[in-house]
């Protein structure tokens, strides 16, 4: 397969990723960045990645909040993303879950929203980086064929290397 003219993504869960985990965020005030992040996405977007966040929002479908709330959040968080120099190429969420609105392929540990972007966007998966906090995201990076996933965890205590 010829990869040369494909782009390379970075894929990033949210919660607990980009973000602080806490049940259900979708109020600006409960939001707080992930101290280091910003350095982590800016030195990927500096070697060409393209920027993309995939996440689970089963709080949709429980109704904790709604689908407004979730576009309202990810406004504010792409406008202070973009403040620090960072451009998130697109956000995929699954609003579903699989007790609630039945199974989807979008809902990590499922490469849905993975084999999205990698379609829309031209990526070569094996050129690509995904990075989460759970078992789940690292199993969907797995399944879309993306060449390294990585936890977060990692990241933060090898800071960053």
């Amino acid at each position: 397969m010829n990869t040369e003219n494909e782009n390379k993504a970075l894929f990033l869960d949210r919660d607990g990723t980009i973000n602080i985990e806490k049940n259900y965020v979708y109020k600006i005030e409960d939001f707080e960045f992930i101290p280091g992040i910003f350095e982590l996405l800016k030195r990927y977007q500096d070697k060409g990645f393209l920027l993309f966040i995939v996440t689970n929002q089963s709080g949709i479908a429980r109704k904790y909040y709604t689908e407004t709330d979730f576009k309202h959040l990810t406004g504010w968080m792409l406008q202070q993303l973009e403040k620090q120099g960072i451009h998130i190429t697109k956000v995929y969420h699954c609003p579903h879950h699989p007790s609630i609105t039945g199974e989807c392929n979008c809902r990590k540990p499922n490469p849905g929203m993975l084999n999205q972007a990698i379609e829309q966007f031209n990526i070569s998966p094996v050129k690509s980086v995904l990075i989460g906090d759970k078992k789940r995201d690292i199993l969907a990076g797995q399944s879309a064929g993306i060449g390294k996933n990585l936890y977060i965890q990692n990241l933060l205590q090898t800071g960053f290397e």
